[in-house]
């Protein structure tokens, strides 16, 4: 998983809650997957529950209050200061947005649709977008879904408009690394954050894999054979 670059005002909010949110949700994504993956009912359950929030505000989601544990954030690193509320709020929005985003791509999918970022296989929405395409050709209505994300006037609106985007991706097998997401969502709320992230998005975009993608987007685990049986 890469970090985000975050000048300006952006980045004067941030002070490494941009990193804290990345790896928080990255280890519940990875925990819930890995479980999801070996058909655990605890796992199947909290995926079906999750997806049931992909773009909606995370506050008017109770159901999910208890299932996603938060707490880390309310715990300060070493050496550092609590969270102010606002900085919380936006961690707390962030983790909620990419995990329910997370749970809608799994859904139903054998393989695993979140992936550590590594450069042999980039793993940025813009990346992932980009792997949507032909080889060698840009689909520009494909690119528009990215451009629209990217000038959402408010966090729903974005998470509506990656909710679409994810649908796509799940359809295509294609994974993303929802840790980065996970950053940059939370970057994304600050002054000078969109612009910030658009960029990152931008720069994925034209990244391309350096190897052919690994079908499993783990180079371990082999696809697994899904029924419905959460396809509520």
């Amino acid at each position: 998983m890469t970090t985000l670059s975050t000048p300006g005002s952006a980045k004067q909010s941030s002070n490494g809650v941009t990193e804290r949110v990345a790896r928080l949700a990255a280890a519940r994504v990875s925990s819930w997957q890995d479980g999801y993956l070996r058909d655990q009912p605890a796992a199947v359950a909290a995926l079906a529950r999750l997806r049931r929030g992909a773009g909606r505000d995370a506050a008017a989601l109770p159901d999910l209050w208890g299932l996603v544990d938060t707490s880390p954030l309310h715990t300060p690193d070493q050496g550092t200061r609590p969270l102010s509320e606002q900085q919380l709020v936006r961690a707390e929005n962030a983790l909620y947005t990419a995990l329910t985003l997370w749970a809608l791509h799994q859904q139903s999918r054998g393989t695993r649709m979140h992936r550590p970022h590594s450069a042999a296989l980039p793993g940025g929405l813009g990346s992932a977008i980009r792997r949507l395409m032909p080889a060698g050709e840009i689909d520009d209505a494909v690119r528009k879904r990215l451009v629209r994300a990217g000038t959402a006037p408010a966090l729903t609106t974005l998470a509506q408009r990656l909710r679409d985007i994810v649908t796509l991706l799940r359809g295509a097998d294609i994974s993303l690394d929802y840790g980065l997401l996970a950053g940059q969502l939370y970057a994304w709320q600050w002054p000078d954050g969109p612009a910030t992230v658009r960029r990152a998005w931008g720069r994925s975009f034209h990244t391309l894999p350096r190897t052919a993608p690994d079908p499993d987007g783990s180079g371990s685990n082999p696809p697994l054979a899904k029924d419905d049986k959460d396809a509520s």
